[in-house]
């Protein structure tokens, strides 16, 4: 087929949850099908522009455009002003609409690699639909307002929440099929999104860890470890949840270090555990290996947020035992207390991690069930049904 592949940024480097997962899409359907590819430009992406062009994707076209608009009050004012969402404000390119209205002509299907993208879509395209959802964005705005405590912020997050919720239904409402989360379809259910047209997906990661040889506990050291991005909002508040509730009751254990790798630390994280020496902002960090193979327990510590966690995968897939929330397991099949610890009682995650630190026995089960389970969510797997998806079309 002849597909447009319009996504929200450049789709490189595959470093993050998103981006991997379009990254791996576009890479895949590049093989069998003739790729178009559109999106705005972040400054973000400008450094990676020429690597991305170097991995020799054969794309029939790429088009792209700057647009860096952050989350401000102006940027939300004139999203209220002309715009489904703050999102689709941010993402919004006259000039890259025209661009899409160039290329229909030729065009058999057009896939829309997340939600804000079908502003894109003019009224009278011809052409089947796909819709990615890397998650049901409404939902992540509505668990935010929960834990709000401004009530200036909770009723934006909760107005925000409505509209991106009607943007989703009415995107869907087009779309030929919508792809999502097993979590995901159920909340897009909720607000009236066919179930008809639901296919599931999933957001992987380095599924390759899982021929790596197993974890062995001697060679670990106490040490907690935490990989994720530290600008968005969902990691940056489960981790100060974690310093101010969690932390306090681990720390004192004399040897018990934890290392957080991730870029560009959100200036509140760092300033929350000022002075703790125990504590190591790692920047970020190419080869993880070393990290994984000698960190004792990984920690997800997330109060809202949608979708799969691919950082709760990784883990599985390389067997480090791991104490999440349960917002950290939505939409995988996991067992409690077999393959993962999960709860979102303070006093219990400092427990399990205890446990994790000094009781052999109970480490080496974890790890081995939770990497057995792992091997359920391969990226050869989802890609091979999402081929199936488009063969309906």
């Amino acid at each position: 087929m002849r597909i447009l592949f319009l996504t929200s940024q450049l789709p490189y480097p595959p470093k993050s949850g998103g981006l991997i997962k379009s990254w791996r899409l576009l890479e895949h359907l590049s093989k069998d099908h003739e790729l178009t590819l559109v999106h705005p430009l972040k400054k973000v992406d400008l450094p990676f522009l020429e690597e991305f062009r170097k991995e020799g994707l054969p794309l029939k076209a790429h088009h792209h455009e700057l647009v860096d608009r952050p989350r401000s009050a102006i940027g939300l004012m004139r999203a209220y002003l002309g715009h489904r969402s703050l999102n689709i404000y941010r993402n919004h390119s006259k000039v890259l609409m025209q661009r899409v209205r160039d290329v229909l002509p030729n065009i058999d299907l057009i896939f829309l690699d997340h939600y804000e993208l079908g502003q894109y879509v003019p009224k009278d395209a011809l052409q089947k639909i796909v819709l990615h959802e890397h998650n049901a964005e409404y939902v992540m705005w509505a668990r935010l307002r929960e834990i709000e405590r401004n009530p200036v912020k909770k009723l934006i997050l909760a107005m925000e929440s409505i509209r991106i919720a009607a943007a989703e239904r009415a995107y869907a409402s087009f779309s030929d099929q919508v792809w999502a989360a097993p979590n995901d379809r159920i909340e897009l259910e909720k607000i009236g999104v066919d179930p008809k047209k639901l296919r599931t997906t999933y957001h992987l990661g380095e599924d390759f860890m899982i021929d790596q040889p197993e974890m062995q506990f001697e060679l670990t050291e106490r040490k907690i470890l935490y990989v994720g991005t530290l600008t968005w909002e969902a990691n940056v508040d489960g981790l100060l949840w974690f310093f101010e509730k969690i932390w306090p009751a681990l720390k004192s254990d004399g040897d018990l270090s934890m290392d957080i790798i991730g870029k560009n630390p959100d200036p509140r994280l760092t300033k929350s555990v000022k002075g703790d020496t125990k504590v190591r902002f790692l920047g970020f960090v190419d080869d993880l290996e070393p990290y994984y193979r000698t960190s004792r327990v990984f920690v997800v510590p997330l109060r809202f947020g949608s979708g799969i966690k691919v950082k709760l995968l990784n883990a599985m897939y390389r067997g480090i035992p791991t104490v999440t929330t349960e917002i950290g397991t939505e939409g995988l099949d996991i067992e409690e207390a077999k393959e993962i610890f999960q709860t979102s009682n303070p006093t219990l995650f400092a427990q399990h991690i205890k446990l994790l630190l000094n009781d052999r026995e109970a480490w080496e089960k974890l790890s081995k069930a939770s990497r057995e389970k792992a091997k359920n969510y391969t990226w050869k797997q989802l890609l091979k049904n999402h081929d199936g998806h488009l063969a309906e079309l």
